[in-house]
Order: structure tokens, then C-alpha cells, then sequence
């Protein structure tokens, strides 16, 4: 009796062994099924084969075996690139990999401040994070990031994929701290670059015109001079196009945190605040934060800062006044998002500050800014340089969402959605999100044959990106230590000079006293693990006027002659650099 038992229960073993071995290629099977369902339907074009897509989602595939079935929570702000991934890259890592993910959307300062409740309470509120690298000096020094250089060597090291390829990553010195390591990995991002009507600019009667005034080309302006000139000339000369009031300039002013982004995203860099260095100038930046030996040690030009030096001054003024006197005046009383549709409208010649992430909406068919052929009349070039520029320094800003990882994230919560962040950033999915959203982040993908076949209607993005000129627009950088708190100073005191309530020098010498203040109260509370705020003394101005680098001493003559650049030599200059 017993033996038949026994006999019994070996054989139901060896049966649910079976069943079981059954059940576990069937899942298998279907996870392939889905990915091969994926590459055929959505993930093309690929830099990849479809062979090579389906051997890198294997890896995927078999590396998240420990995850299935678990709920991951990821977010992002909400652009056209993270609406395609919390809408269909999020739906596809699931069926790939039995991981139940959801990415929320959020606006740009919900996220921020999430983020900031997280790293001061330690309580779990996302899995992964999608935020700017303008964080990277806030990360390596708080201590609550996990970098992904650790993440890889040791919990992450069986969960990073083999075709990750970092180096592939046109931002990663945006993401790599003074320590050497990587801490965040680039999802997205996109520069802030000049803006021009191309047709306007060939047509021979207002080149024939402008020269008759200024004595040189209507052109791509070189320098702010020209960018004047032009504003000028489109604003009080020409006036009408087709019967239509034109104008030379277009911008934002209104008191609202969307002002402080329109500064700290370089604004000073283009007029030549701060020292050389790339990506961001050493040992001064372009928020005019002096660090030396990693440790912020002030703002204020009396400090060794240059936030209230006279580049800035500068930077600030000529904003106030291309604003008032050769901007639509309603843009005086908009902000960032309402501003950003203008230039399609038809009646704007030219945008010194124009982010390229709104180039999908400006090519739309229809716009007044369009061809019949789905060509645009518009071009993207680099930002003219202010008086005070210098080779080598930064020439303007460029915006690099990067996923983030915090150490208040449980592990294996924390490792599915490193998971999910190497998936949307492969090189399987990487080239059709960013012929989607515009906003690359591989080499590989830049250059690849579906970006050349895209060059003629996206109005010079991919010349730019594949230029060597690239390099020169970063994000905000390791000197600032605490990007939320400095960041949100910014728009208070930028607004009082653009309604005229302060000078811009009053202005700006109560942002660099108001930054000092943030780093005075850092140094006191030793919040920050490492390379933490170690104000200057204050000493008299031209003590550091007479110190080489910044801050820079007032030039004699801030509006050299004005100079241009024709559009087709300038592509050429790029072409001739990059063989």
C-alpha cells in the first residue's frame, strides 16, 4: 500500500514538473511573441536589425524573470517624447516582460517638488524618475541619489544590459559628477537655439534694404550687434509682409516661475557670463556660482561670483529692452507656454532663445511657417555670442531629462525600473522615439539614414546635432548645489527688471545676495555629504575685477559691429569641422 503511494506521488511530481516546465516555455514564448509583435508593428525604424532587436529584448526578456508580476511606478514631466513612452514604450515593456509598469506625466515643477518630498522624508513616492540633469550638483552632493556608476558595478550589475552602450550617449558629461561617476542617464534632450524666417532673410529686396542700412549682409547674426540690427530692422523698417505687422524679436516677461527658466537656462552663457570650460565654465558658471575645489563659495562679484557682474547686467538689459521695443506687446504679459506658439503664427522674424523641442509643433502642415512640400520657411541656428563671450566657454543651454534613481527606492523595485529605463532609451526603441518626440540622445541614432531623410523638414536639428558646434550648449551644472531652492530665486528677481520696477543691476545684485544667503544656510546646516558651500569673504569688486577670468570687468564697447553669417556657409563650416 504504501509503496503504491509512494509510487502515486512520484508520478504526480514528475506530471506538475512537466506541466509546470510546460507552463514556463509558454510564458516564455508569449514574452517573445510580444516583443517580436513590437518590432514588426512599432519599433521602426532601428539602428538595429530586427535580428538585433530581438536578441537585445531577449536579454530584457530573461532579465526581468525576478520581477514579473510586480507593479512599477515611474514619472516623467510631460513632453511629446514622455507622452510616447507613458502611452506605448510603458505598454510594451509589460508584454515583454510581465513587469506591470505605469509612467505618469506631470508638469515640470510637480515633479521636482515630489522629488524633493522623497529625498527629505526617505518615503518611497516613484520607482524612477525622470528630472533634469540641471539636478547633477543637487545628486552627487545630498548623498540620496544612487549613481548609476555603482548601480551597474554592483546590485544592477546582472540587470544592465550588455547593449547599453553609455558612450553612445551624446549627454552623459552632462550626468557625470567631479567624482567621475555617472548619475543619471539621459532619456531626453534638446537645445535652446536662434530662430530665423529663411525666406524672409533670402528675399532680395530686404537683403538689398539692410544693407543699405547697416553695411553688411542680412544674415545669420554671429553676434548680439547683428541680432540688434536685425530686431530693429524687422520691427521699424519693414514693419508689414504681405500685409501683416511683423516683428524683429520675441519673448516672455511675465512674473512667473517660467521667467527664472528663461535665465537660468543660460542666458548669461549666450552673453558671456562665467569662465571657459565645458560643459560649463570653470571656476565660475553661467549662474555665476564660484566654486573652488568643488565647494560653491559664492555669487555676488564681491564673493568671486559673476550673478550681478557685468555680463549679467549686460545679458539682463538687452532682454528688457529687445523686448519692450521690438517684441509683439502682448509679450510683456505672457509666460514660457504662451509665448512658445508665436513664432508659428507667421509674424516673427527671428527668436534669439528658441527651444528645439518645439519643432514637431512647428512644422505641423498648414502653419503659415510651412511649404505646400512640408518643408519649413523657418531654420534653427546657433545662438549669436554677446560682447563678453570668450572661445571656449558654453554658448548656450540644452535641456537633458535623465533618469534618476534615489536610495529610498526598495531595491527590487528600484532595479525593474532601471529595467525600464535602459528599455526606452535601447537602441531598439531609442531612433523611433526620437523621430517622435525630436529630442535624440544616441550617436548612433543621429546619424543614422532615417535622420538624413528627415533633415530637409525638421529645419536644420539634425545639422545641428551632427555638428561639431553641438558641444557647446549644456545643461545647468555641478557648481549649483541645490538647484530647486536657487532656481525658484530666480524669476522674483528677474521680474521686477523686466517690469521696470528695479534697474537690472538692482535686480541682480538682490539674486546674487539671495543665492548667497542659500549657500550661507547650506554651509551651516551640513546637509550635503560632500563638496558642500564654503562662502568667500566678502571683498571689495575690483579685487576680483582684477583677476583673470570672471568676473569680467565692464567693457568699453558693448555693441561691436554687427556680424553675419549666411546660412548655406554656415552648414558648410559644419560639415568641413566634422570630416
Amino acid at each position: 500500500m504504501f509503496d503504491n503511494n509512494k509510487n502515486r506521488r512520484q508520478l504526480t511530481l514528475a506530471a506538475l514538473l512537466v506541466l509546470g516546465s510546460f507552463h514556463a516555455s509558454a510564458w516564455a514564448d508569449a514574452y517573445e511573441d510580444a516583443a517580436k509583435k513590437w518590432i514588426g508593428s512599432e519599433f521602426k525604424p532601428s539602428t538595429l536589425t530586427p535580428e538585433q532587436q530581438l536578441e537585445e529584448l531577449k536579454w530584457f526578456i530573461k532579465a526581468s524573470e525576478p520581477f514579473r508580476g510586480m507593479k512599477i511606478n515611474v514619472v516623467s514631466e510631460t513632453i511629446a517624447t514622455h507622452e510616447y513612452e507613458s502611452k506605448v514604450l510603458a505598454k510594451a515593456f509589460s508584454e515583454i516582460t510581465g513587469i506591470k509598469l505605469t509612467h505618469d506625466l506631470l508638469q515640470e515643477g510637480d515633479v521636482v517638488e515630489k522629488l524633493q518630498t522623497q529625498m527629505q522624508s526617505d518615503k518611497n513616492i516613484y520607482d524612477g524618475w525622470v528630472n533634469d540633469s540641471d539636478l547633477i550638483g543637487t545628486h552627487f552632493r545630498y548623498g540620496k541619489t544612487e549613481s548609476i556608476t555603482d548601480l551597474m558595478a554592483n546590485e544592477g550589475k546582472d540587470y544592465t544590459s550588455p547593449t547599453l552602450d553609455l558612450k553612445d550617449f551624446i549627454g552623459i558629461s552632462f550626468t557625470t559628477a567631479p567624482d567621475g561617476k555617472v548619475y543619471q542617464l539621459p532619456d531626453q534632450q534638446f537645445a535652446n537655439l536662434y530662430w530665423f524666417r529663411a525666406d524672409w532673410f533670402d528675399r532680395p529686396d530686404l537683403k538689398a534694404k539692410f544693407k543699405e542700412k547697416y553695411g553688411y549682409e542680412l544674415g545669420v547674426p554671429v553676434n548680439w550687434s547683428a541680432y540688434e540690427d536685425i530686431a530693429k530692422f524687422f520691427s521699424e523698417d519693414v514693419k508689414e509682409i504681405d500685409g501683416k505687422r511683423v516683428y524683429g524679436h520675441m519673448d516672455y516677461g511675465k512674473k512667473d516661475p517660467s521667467l527664472g527658466w528663461r535665465f537660468t537656462d543660460a542666458w548669461f552663457s549666450m552673453a558671456g557670463g562665467g569662465d571657459k570650460g565645458l560643459p560649463n565654465g570653470l571656476p565660475v558658471d553661467e549662474w555665476g556660482i564660484r566654486v573652488e575645489d568643488c565647494h560653491p563659495v559664492g555669487s555676488s562679484v564681491t564673493r568671486g561670483g559673476d550673478t550681478n557682474g557685468p555680463a549679467a547686467v549686460y545679458a539682463t538689459q538687452k532682454y528688457v529692452d529687445w523686448m519692450r521695443a521690438y517684441a509683439p506687446p502682448e509679450a510683456q504679459g505672457m509666460t514660457f507656454s504662451e509665448s512658445g506658439p508665436v513664432p508659428s503664427q507667421g509674424n516673427i522674424a527671428q527668436q534669439i532663445f528658441w527651444y528645439t523641442a518645439f519643432t514637431a509643433d512647428m512644422t505641423k502642415p498648414g502653419l503659415p511657417v510651412m511649404n505646400a512640400d512640408g518643408t519649413p520657411k523657418w531654420r534653427m541656428a546657433p545662438s549669436p555670442k554677446g560682447p563678453y563671450w570668450e572661445e571656449g566657454m558654453k554658448l548656450g543651454y540644452q535641456d537633458a531629462g535623465s533618469w534618476t534613481f534615489l536610495k529610498s527606492t526598495p531595491e527590487k523595485q528600484r532595479l525593474a525600473a532601471w529595467l525600464y529605463a535602459q528599455f526606452v532609451t535601447s537602441k531598439t526603441v531609442s531612433l523611433k522615439k526620437t523621430i517622435v518626440g525630436l529630442t535624440p540622445i544616441r550617436e548612433s541614432d543621429i546619424n543614422s539614414q532615417a535622420m538624413t531623410d528627415l533633415a530637409p523638414k525638421l529645419g536644420g536639428l539634425v545639422e545641428f546635432y551632427r555638428s561639431p558646434a553641438r558641444v557647446q550648449w549644456t545643461p545647468t551644472g555641478t557648481n549649483v548645489p541645490d538647484y530647486p531652492r536657487l532656481a525658484q530665486l530666480w524669476w522674483s528677481h528677474i521680474a521686477e527688471a523686466a517690469s521696470g520696477d528695479k534697474t537690472p543691476q538692482e535686480a541682480l545684485d538682490g539674486l546674487a545676495r539671495d543665492q548667497d544667503k542659500i549657500l550661507e544656510r547650506l554651509e551651516r546646516s551640513k546637509a550635503q555629504a560632500t563638496c558642500a558651500p564654503k562662502l568667500n569673504p566678502e571683498r571689495d569688486a575690483q579685487y576680483w575685477f582684477d583677476q583673470p577670468g570672471a568676473p569680467k570687468p565692464k567693457l568699453a564697447n558693448e555693441k561691436p559691429k554687427g556680424e553675419t553669417v549666411s546660412y548655406s556657409e554656415l552648414l558648410k563650416s559644419w560639415e568641413a569641422a566634422r570630416n
